[in-house]
């Protein structure tokens, strides 16, 4: 499956604007963030493996859309993934209250601050499009740690490939990318530039009509 023939750099270009590339630091925990997409077990563990972190948080109950996927909730079936894969089970810790990212990032900061890691270094991993707007939540709700984002190295056609429905993969990026401003509007995340290709490439797709997981005005 592809990006429709009419829309690839539109599409490309919120892919790019949200993919951080980050290179990884050592840090004291790494957190992953529940989600639909497996491939942040994966990329956790593997991380894990390399000795970034030597600790896991993973962090989700159920949205609407990975209830079906993982009817015991984000986290749990991410903790099971990673003890497949050779992890721990001694590293790792689930938080399985979170609803969304906000949440993710509050949860997993009062678990953290329970064991005196309030002023942690963290690496955040989730879906290649979450980064940015991770990145801009965790420094609104958490300002006294540090963090570096982290997922799964692949292109955006292999992305695609690997979830199977090129329509929700554009969906997602275009919620994501209104979000970035919508949030810090509503004083959720911190403020983060936005390139007016971004804007225009977002605008083209929302009237392309790709709104299914845009908020409210």
């Amino acid at each position: 499956m592809a990006v429709p023939t009419e829309l690839p750099a539109d599409v490309r270009t919120l892919w790019d604007y949200h993919d951080l590339r980050h290179e990884p630091r050592r840090c004291d925990v790494g957190v992953g963030l529940g989600s639909h997409d497996l491939g942040v077990a994966t990329r956790t563990a593997e991380l894990y493996h390399e000795g970034w972190f030597p600790r896991i948080v993973f962090t989700g109950s159920n949205a609407p859309t990975t209830v079906e996927r993982f009817p015991r909730g984000e986290a749990v079936h991410f903790r099971e993934h990673a003890l497949e894969l050779g992890v721990p089970d001694a590293a790792i810790a689930v938080e399985t209250a979170a609803t969304n990212t906000g949440e993710n990032i509050d949860f997993t900061r009062a678990l953290l601050a329970e064991q005196g890691l309030l002023h942690a270094t963290i690496t955040l991993i989730s879906r290649p499009y979450q980064q940015r707007r991770a990145l801009a939540t965790a420094k609104k709700r958490w300002p006294e740690a540090e963090f570096r984002c982290a997922a799964t190295r692949q292109s955006l056609a292999e992305y695609v490939e690997s979830i199977g429905d090129p329509d929700r993969v554009i969906t997602m990026l275009v919620g994501d990318t209104q979000r970035i401003t919508r949030y810090a509007e509503l004083g959720f995340a911190a403020p983060q530039p936005v390139p007016a290709e971004v804007h225009e490439a977002y605008l083209r797709l929302v009237d392309a009509g790709y709104t299914g997981r845009l908020v409210p005005d």
